[in-house]
């Protein structure tokens, strides 16, 4: 029996260790490549499309370059990708009929990256809920309610419903409602609540304070005084412009509406 050459022998026993040295080699090289590359593409695009779809590019990208140097790791080592392949697509087909909630979340996802109605920051409302988004991902944004509570919405129901970002520009208008009597002297009403609303150290001088009048009610007459404050001032202005047009009011005078209903008991024998 003829005797296997030293060097033949020595080349069979490393042949098979070298080639998982090498699939090894790739699949860090995968790692490496796809982190970097994730990276790189979420600072091109985050300062212009913002931060959501940045993470949503550096994650697809990290994936898909992972994928290529795994696949190329396995077919290394001798493995056929194509039934790996056919397995995958067998496997893909029964998980899209399985998921399609979730294919509908995750292209409402792209649409919302895509549209970009609001940012990660922003305090949206979303039917009867009102928060701060803490995240805007594929399947569902996450809000945490001003009472310090966390809610998921699927990204399907946000597309679906009216968004409004109560956040979106730097200044915000509160509008307060104030009833007055029907004999109230409105010229003196009108000057009375825009003197309050200018003593106020937040309300803006552009756009300025107006009164505008909104009709007669059971009350008497009903007016609306409008003013601007930043976003930051907006809660302040909300507290205390209410207090001081009561205070403003009261002290010339003026009374303020109030539902008046006259009850008049009837007897048997008036009946």
């Amino acid at each position: 029996m003829p005797e296997t050459p030293p060097t033949d022998a020595l080349v069979a026993l490393l042949g098979p260790a070298t080639d998982w040295v090498i699939a090894a080699s790739l699949g860090v090289s995968g790692l490496v490549l796809g982190a970097v590359a994730g990276r790189l593409a979420e600072r091109m695009i985050t300062p212009a499309a913002g931060s959501a779809l940045g993470l949503l590019v550096r994650r697809v990208l990290f994936w898909t370059v992972l994928g290529l140097f795994v696949a190329s790791a396995l077919s290394e080592v001798g493995v056929d990708l194509s039934v790996l392949l056919g397995a995958a697509g067998v496997f893909t087909v029964a998980i899209g009929f399985a998921s399609q909630t979730s294919a509908s979340n995750i292209i409402s996802g792209v649409f919302l990256l895509i549209e970009r109605p609001f940012a990660v920051g922003d305090v949206i409302r979303l039917g009867t809920t009102q928060g701060e988004v803490l995240s805007i991902d594929l399947l569902s944004v996450k809000l945490r309610t001003f009472d310090n509570l966390y809610v998921r919405v699927p990204n399907e129901t946000v597309m679906k419903s009216e968004i409004v970002n109560v956040s979106r520009f730097p200044i915000r208008r509160f509008d307060l409602l104030v009833p007055v009597a029907r004999d109230a002297p409105l010229d003196e009403v009108r000057a009375l609540l825009i003197a309050a609303a200018d003593e106020s150290e937040v309300v803006l001088d552009e756009p300025r304070p107006i009164v505008i009048f909104n009709g007669f009610t059971e009350m008497g007459m009903e007016l609306q005084l409008s003013a601007w404050a930043t976003q930051d001032s907006f809660l302040q202005l909300r507290n205390s412009l209410p207090e001081r047009a009561a205070a403003a009011l009261a002290g010339a005078g003026i009374a303020t509406g109030a539902p008046q209903r006259v009850v008049r008991m009837v007897s048997e024998r008036e009946k």
